[in-house]
Order: structure tokens, then C-alpha cells, then sequence
């Protein structure tokens, strides 16, 4: 509290030291901003930068014809999700994690995209301190309903197969009636299906609305009420390049 009393010289000084007080917060406050400015760019660049590492995942992958997702299931796909980097838990034996993003498709194109975590028991193609990426994709409306939920478990929650490889390649004939999403890896150069059984995929709200500057659901930004921002253009335009025929 500040007293001060007209005339009286300790008052006046009082009063310059309140005044000094505010001007020291008022220091304290810019300095702070100024701090958060960089610490929110960096926090954004890495958003960015995992929806750009998502996106060079699947050029690579569809770079070779004969080790890539079949034509038929790219027609088919509702939803396609890819994570850049799956890297075994230092401190979690046995445990996998990862974070990436998944786009939907709409009747005016694919969705601007949302974050997701994954996590799980070890499936053993990890080795050492290389991540393996995944790609994960729905080939039906179930599908993508489970990536609505805020979390699920692959094979418990979601029935799910390891996904066949090759343009020309065909999956098991019941996979449009018992799949609802189908996954690979990539380790090391090599693609395959992959068994994902156990592993749960999560919503990330927190870099979601972080990304998007404000809170929307998942349900909204795959159902391509939220348009798509600049920087996700290239993943978002990456995916139509490749998934690019519309469902029959």
C-alpha cells in the first residue's frame, strides 16, 4: 500500500519509489513477452516441422511402386494418419511412443490436420536409437469414428491388420468387412505391414488447439469445418496427391 500526504517531502518519496515499483513490473511484464515471443515460434516449428516430416514419410514411401500402399486402398481410405519417428521409451521398458497427425477425407478434399500420440507394448523392429515410422490408415466410416474417440486401442478397441504392400498388391478379400484401419512400418528403408495390436492411439488437444490458435474438435477439423492453414498445406496436399481418388 502507498501513503502519501501533499506537502510532505517522505511522502513525495514514497511516491517516487511506488512509481519506480510499477515501472520495475511493468519491465517485467515486456521482458516476458518478449521471452514467450521465441519460446512460441519454436513451440510452432515443431508442429510444423513434424506435419513436414509426416509429409516426407509418405513421399518416400510411395517413391518405390513395388513398396508402396495398393491402388485399391488408396481409393478406399477415409482417413490416413502418419507418424514420423515411433521411438522406443528410454525410461519405459518395453513401451513405444510417438506423435504425428491424421487427415480425413470430405466431400471438398482432405481435412486440415490433427495431432495424435501413440503408444503401446513393443512390437521388436526397433533397435538401437532409430525410430520407425507408421502409417496408419482407415478404410471405412468405423475407421474413421475411432479416430473421433480420444482414445483407443488398436486390435481391442478398432479391428485393424497389417496392410499389404505393392501398387498392384491386394489385401486379404474380407478386409473391407473386418478392418477398420490398416497399418504399416518403416524401419531402416524397409516397408511393411505391420501388426499394431495393442497400441494406443490418443488425441493430442494441447498441440491441436496450440496449432490452430484456439480450440476445435477433432470432429470439426476432420469433417473439414476448419480450413486447412498455410503451413499444413504440404502434408494436407501430399495426401491428395497420393490418396487421390474419390471413394466409389
Amino acid at each position: 500500500m502507498l501513503y502519501y500526504s501533499v506537502g510532505n517531502r517522505h511522502g513525495k518519496i514514497i511516491f517516487v519509489i511506488g512509481e519506480m515499483q510499477e515501472m520495475k513490473r511493468l519491465i517485467v511484464l515486456i521482458c516476458a513477452f518478449v521471452l514467450a515471443v521465441p519460446a512460441f515460434a519454436q513451440d510452432k516449428e515443431k508442429l510444423v516441422g513434424r506435419l513436414d516430416a509426416a509429409r516426407d514419410v509418405l513421399n518416400q514411401i510411395m517413391a518405390t511402386p513395388d513398396k508402396q500402399i495398393p491402388d485399391s486402398i488408396l481409393k478406399q481410405a477415409t482417413c490416413v494418419g502418419v507418424v514420423p519417428g515411433m521411438l522406443k521409451g528410454a525410461f519405459i521398458f518395453g513401451a513405444e511412443y510417438g506423435q504425428g497427425a491424421v487427415t480425413c477425407r470430405t466431400g471438398h478434399g482432405w481435412s486440415a490436420p490433427v495431432f495424435i500420440r501413440m503408444e503401446g507394448g513393443s512390437w521388436g523392429f526397433q533397435i538401437g536409437g532409430q525410430g520407425t515410422d507408421l502409417v496408419l490408415v482407415a478404410v471405412n466410416q468405423k475407421g474413421f469414428q475411432d479416430l473421433l474417440s480420444s482414445k483407443f486401442k488398436i486390435g481391442a478397441d478398432a479391428a485393424a491388420a497389417a496392410g499389404p504392400v505393392g501398387r498392384n498388391a491386394q489385401a486379404s478379400t474380407n478386409w473391407k468387412m473386418q478392418s477398420e484401419l490398416l497399418t504399416w512400418s518403416r524401419s531402416k528403408g524397409l516397408f511393411a505391414g505391420v501388426d499394431l495390436s495393442g497400441v494406443a492411439v490418443s488425441q493430442n488437444h494441447a498441440d491441436t488447439d496450440f496449432f490452430y490458435g484456439s480450440p476445435h474438435s477433432f470432429e470439426s477439423i476432420l469433417r473439414g469445418d476448419v480450413p486447412v492453414t498455410p503451413d499444413a498445406r504440404p502434408f494436407v496436399r501430399t495426401v491428395a496427391k497420393y490418396f487421390h481418388e474419390t471413394q466409389e
